[in-house]
C-alpha cells in the first residue's frame, strides 16, 4: 500500500466514524494545520486557537471530502477559511517572529523591525492576496496548486500575487522615502 493509498484509507475510515483513523490523520497533518494558521495570524497563541478550531472543523466536515482534489488542498482551504473566520472577530496582533514554526532563523535588530512592518502590512491586504502569498511563498505551492486550494483559476492567483507585489513595492518605496 502506497502512502497515498494509506491516506485514502485513513480518510475513508475517519469518514465512517473511526476515531483512531481520524486521530492518525490529524497527527499526520497537525504541523501543516499549525503552520498555515501561524502564517495567517503571525502569533503562536492565536495560531494555536486557530489550529484547535480547524481540528474541530475537520472533525465535523471530514465527511464532505469527496476525493476530487488532494486532501492537502482541501485541508489548506479548511484552515485558511477557519483563520479568516477567526480573524474577523479579532484585531490584528503583533507578529511573533521568534516563534515562527519551520525552523527558520528569526531576524534580529533592524531587520526584525522591518520584517514585522512588512508582515503587518501584508496582513492589511485583501484576504485573497494574503492567501495567495501564504500558499505560494510560505508553503511553496505553485500558482496552479494555490488555485485549487483557493477555488479559482491559476491566472487569478497570478493576479493576486501581482497585486500584492505592487503593494509591497509601493510599501518599500515609502519606507525608502520616509524610512
Amino acid at each position: 500500500m502506497t502512502e497515498s493509498d494509506e491516506e485514502t484509507a485513513l480518510i475513508k475510515q475517519a469518514q465512517n466514524g473511526d476515531r483512531i483513523a481520524f486521530e492518525s490523520l490529524l497527527r499526520n497533518h497537525y504541523d501543516l494545520i499549525f503552520r498555515i494558521a501561524f502564517k495567517w495570524c503571525g502569533n503562536r497563541t492565536d495560531a494555536e486557537d486557530i489550529t484547535q478550531n480547524a481540528c474541530i472543523k475537520l472533525g465535523r466536515s471530514i465527511g464532505t471530502f469527496r476525493f476530487q482534489s488532494a486532501f492537502s488542498s482541501w485541508l489548506y482551504r479548511l484552515v485558511i477559511n477557519t483563520a479568516k473566520d477567526w480573524a474577523k472577530a479579532r484585531p490584528l496582533p503583533m507578529m511573533d517572529l521568534e516563534n515562527e514554526p519551520g525552523g527558520g532563523q528569526a531576524p534580529t535588530g533592524e531587520a526584525k523591525v522591518y520584517a514585522r512592518q512588512v508582515m503587518d502590512y501584508v496582513r492589511t491586504m485583501p484576504e485573497r492576496e494574503q492567501a495567495a502569498l501564504c500558499l505560494v511563498f510560505s508553503e511553496g505551492l505553485s500558482h496552479r496548486e494555490a488555485a485549487v486550494v483557493m477555488e479559482c483559476k491559476e491566472k487569478t492567483v497570478s493576479w493576486y500575487i501581482h497585486e500584492a507585489r505592487k503593494k509591497l513595492q509601493a510599501f518599500k518605496e515609502l519606507e525608502r522615502h520616509y524610512g
